[in-house]
């Protein structure tokens, strides 16, 4: 009985990843056919990635955690790589192949791990609230609960707004559902807000402007399309050499390193995923599943793989094995063919999700002690920095350089470790090397 209810558990918590993760899909392709792609080449890298890193994660790794092109990678490669320097994208595609190289061979040494252990245990806390954060501002955005405000940086909208008022009902929807402890509980609340966005563009509202001109919310277009394989081996890993583009290729190491570092830090704080030694599980496997996935997407033809923060739904959903990850990843395979599916549900239905994960990953913030201030200061800004700076990898650069600083100067040199330090020299160059 336990173990079909277990079984039934990390199910449905690899399909609630899923669906918190599915819109990579279509939204990477968005991205990167701006650099000249082909949208259908990387709609089929990037499910092809997806799964099989998964999987990986699933199967060797053991941790429920989903692999896919990374946010924020897409967008360097785009308008930095291809647009800002007129790299080829082929060879940009190249440099993200050398870059997974250079990855595997930092995890292959331990160097990665290594990295991870010299993380103290307070900014540990504040990555895990800090991504919380960030991950509720993106389910925010994403409902157009949260807009620019010219004014104020940002602001509400109007709650007379059909969108914004569907959202607020599978908010309170959702948390009524997760409080009553209701089994699939996110998934629950993702279709009836699918079902309660169906109207808005038919009966009332118009949803023009955020969803690509389309009045209305929930779209069903078609059902099939034919895989996309022409990027397949199309990257150029010679030109990718060019002694120029090494700072491309270790702005896509750095960058990856510490999104994933951050990811798997700070999801296994929520979730309680760690070893006997408080580091998270299964470490170095997953930190090698992370290497592979950039290797491979430069094959593939896509932006360098990572590990997802949205992960942490179907961690919120109580998944705590390998089995929500192979779930997540095999959800991902159909689209190899269905990907017009994908337009049935809407930002918005995933939205309260995302807004209530970052309430379950704040727990580890009142383990934080604030009245010592050496400790709390470096955590603050890390929190804080993520959400404020959308970016995982600032937060976290900037948590690890004021620590050092703040514990030299207060001559507390024993909680500086050596790892610590070298840790701080990437984080330099992470800073430097242009994204």
């Amino acid at each position: 009985m336990t173990t079909t209810r277990n079984y039934r558990t990390e199910v449905l918590a690899g399909i609630s990843t899923f669906l918190a993760t599915m819109y990579i899909i279509v939204v990477n392709p968005a991205i990167l056919s701006q650099a000249g792609l082909p949208f259908s080449g990387v709609l089929t890298a990037t499910v092809l990635l997806s799964f099989f890193c998964s999987l990986m994660m699933g199967l060797y790794a053991r941790n429920p955690i989903v692999v896919a092109p990374g946010m924020g990678m897409n967008a360097f490669f785009t308008f930095t790589a291809v647009k800002g320097m007129g790299i080829r994208p082929e060879v940009a595609l190249g440099a993200v192949f050398w870059a997974g190289v250079l990855f595997l061979l930092m995890s292959v040494l331990n160097l990665r791990s290594a990295i991870v252990r010299a993380i103290p245990q307070p900014l540990r806390y504040a990555v895990s609230a800090g991504i919380g954060l960030f991950i509720t501002l993106i389910g925010f955005e994403n409902a157009k609960f949260i807009i620019a405000n010219p004014a104020t940086l940002v602001g509400i909208a109007h709650l007379k707004d059909p969108i914004v008022l569907t959202f607020v009902f599978g908010l309170l929807l959702t948390s009524v559902l997760v409080i009553r402890n209701v089994p699939g509980a996110i998934i629950i609340g993702i279709v009836l807000t699918t079902l309660a966005a169906w109207p808005v563009g038919r009966w009332w509202g118009d949803a023009s402007a955020i969803n690509f001109g389309q009045k209305t919310l929930v779209n069903f277009q078609s059902i099939w399309a034919a895989p996309d394989f022409s990027l397949l081996g199309k990257l150029d890993l010679v030109g990718s050499l060019s002694w120029s583009l090494w700072p491309v290729i270790f702005a896509f190491a750095f960058t990856d390193l510490f999104d994933s570092l951050s990811t798997f830090v700070g999801v296994a704080e929520a979730g309680a995923l760690q070893d006997e030694q408080g580091n998270p599980r299964n470490l170095n496997r997953s930190l090698l599943t992370d290497a592979v996935a950039t290797t491979l997407a430069g094959i593939l033809g896509t932006s360098p793989g990572t590990a997802y923060i949205e992960s942490a739904v179907g961690i919120a959903q109580g998944g705590r094995t390998g089995l929500t990850a192979i779930v997540a990843g095999c959800c991902f395979l159909p689209f190899l063919f269905l990907s017009p599916l994908l337009s049935i549900i809407p930002a918005i239905a995933t939205a309260p999700a995302l807004v209530l994960v970052g309430a379950f990953m704040m727990k580890p913030v009142t383990r934080i002690n604030w009245g010592q201030l050496d400790d709390a200061l470096p955590a603050f800004l890390a929190l804080v920095l993520i959400p404020f700076s959308y970016s995982i990898t600032q937060g976290l650069i900037w948590g690890f350089l004021s620590w050092s600083v703040i514990k030299l100067a207060i001559g507390k040199t024993t909680d500086l470790p050596l790892s610590l330090l070298i840790v701080d020299i990437f984080c330099v160059l992470a800073l430097t090397s242009g994204h």
